[in-house]
C-alpha cells in the first residue's frame, strides 16, 4: 500500500535512502561514514536516491 502522507514519505526515503554503500564489500554505512564498518576500506559512495517501483 503506498504511503499517501508526504511528511512519511520524506521520513522514509530518508531512513531507506539515506545511506554510503561500499565499493569493495556493498556493505550499507551511515550518510556520516569515512570508513566501512565491515571491510575497513575508505572507498565510500552514497546510495542511489532513485526509489524502484514493484511491477505487478
Amino acid at each position: 500500500m503506498p504511503i499517501a502522507d508526504p511528511e512519511l514519505v520524506a521520513i522514509a526515503s530518508k531512513r531507506v535512502l539515506d545511506k554510503m554503500v561500499c565499493r569493495k564489500c556493498g556493505a550499507l554505512n551511515p550518510m556520516g561514514a569515512t570508513k566501512c564498518r565491515r571491510c575497513g576500506s575508505k572507498n565510500l559512495r552514497p546510495k542511489k536516491k532513485k526509489m524502484g517501483f514493484k511491477k505487478g
